[in-house]
């Protein structure tokens, strides 16, 4: 999987390193992960991070966050970006099995 990293505010490799693993291990849960952009912005004293990730299905998926230092904002931008492939993973067929009662056998 290809990653590409957009700053437009000085990032430490710490962060970098931090970015890019969190993403890879959403891309983990996504089917057929093709790549993914990784934006770094400030504004003020605002920090926003922009997470997105495209499948092989054509599917993309995209995370914004924003607070005022840039770990947080990648750790809530990751949640959200989890949130989503995980609610796409699950078929109508997955939802009524969870919520069904288990069947029993007998005659």
């Amino acid at each position: 999987m290809e990653i590409v990293f957009h700053n437009h505010a000085p990032i430490s490799d710490n962060m970098r390193r931090r970015a890019e693993a969190a993403l890879r291990k959403v891309a983990r849960r996504a089917q057929r992960a093709v790549d993914g952009v990784i934006r770094f912005e400030r504004d003020g004293p605002m920090r926003r991070v922009e997470l997105a990730l495209h499948t092989g299905t054509g599917r993309r998926y995209v995370a914004r966050s924003e607070d005022r230092y840039f770990g947080n904002a990648l750790a809530d931008a990751a949640r959200r970006l989890t949130m989503q492939v995980d609610h796409t993973k699950r078929t109508p067929k997955t939802r009524v099995r969870r919520l069904a009662p288990p069947r029993t056998g007998g005659a």
